[in-house]
């Protein structure tokens, strides 16, 4: 593979709460999930992100979740499929007005958290996100886990599915993502995540928790913002793959 995309969750912070260095980390990806609202973000926080984004060459990405701002959008929301599509819509919209105001514009969706999780299966809510997407129009992405429903069922509406992998987080033998209440869940090794990353982007392989090896097709690799060391984390994993010969790069 001659380049990949690395992509982080910023604009998590609320009001005067910041989580994470978001300007920081810009300075080592090319994609940003900003949150919208409804499990973390706030207006002003989106625009500042943005415009940072804008100003870096960063593609700017709607990070949509369930409306969940107490638990950080990491609880199933039982929403009926036609609420959790105006949701969604209204989450890329609001992110892409603030966007053209800063110059630039929401290119991909990724959903966050349960959602995200959620949709590797539940055919309702898979089904609902696509179909926001869908209506937004345009030529947005839709980044997902690799062999997940939303995925299948975007391509089946000629949207472009984005396969992700994640480079601080641990994967179960099945391809899935350790949950966080499990040990082993995130991975903090600055170096063991470098190198990871750099083997999944010049082999495809990723090692699971029991040590088995996975083949997957990423074309994105995630670097939390909030995950502790993520500036770090995410300027190494540049180098590393910089002197594999690999180009970080955008998808879009």
């Amino acid at each position: 593979m001659g380049a990949i995309d690395l992509n982080s969750d910023i604009g998590e912070g609320l009001g005067p709460w910041r989580m994470g260095d978001d300007e920081a980390i810009l300075g080592s990806v090319t994609s940003a999930n900003i949150a919208c609202g409804f499990h973390a973000g706030d207006p002003s926080h989106m625009r500042t992100t943005t415009t940072l984004a804008a100003q870096r060459g960063v593609a700017v990405g709607a990070h949509v979740a369930y409306r969940d701002l107490v638990g950080f959008g990491r609880r199933f929301v039982d929403a009926t499929p036609t609420e959790l599509a105006d949701d969604v819509l209204y989450q890329i919209g609001a992110l892409d007005a603030i966007a053209r105001a800063a110059g630039t514009r929401v290119s991909y969706v990724k959903p966050h958290g349960a959602l995200y999780n959620t949709i590797v299966h539940h055919e309702g809510h898979a089904r609902a996100v696509v179909d926001a997407v869908k209506a937004f129009g345009g030529d947005l992405a839709l980044l997902l886990l690799p062999g997940s429903l939303a995925l299948e069922l975007a391509e089946q509406a000629g949207i472009r599915g984005v396969r992700e992998a994640f480079a601080d987080r641990g994967y179960t033998p099945e391809g899935t993502l350790v949950s966080r209440r499990e040990p082993g869940a995130v991975l903090h090794d600055v170096d063991a995540v470098a190198a990871r990353v750099t083997r999944l982007a010049t082999e495809g392989v990723l090692e699971a928790v029991d040590g088995s090896e996975l083949r997957l097709d990423a074309e994105s690799v995630c670097l939390h913002g909030d995950t502790e060391g993520a500036v770090a984390m995410a300027a190494a994993v540049r180098a590393s793959l910089e002197a594999a010969g690999v180009t970080p790069k955008s998808f879009v």
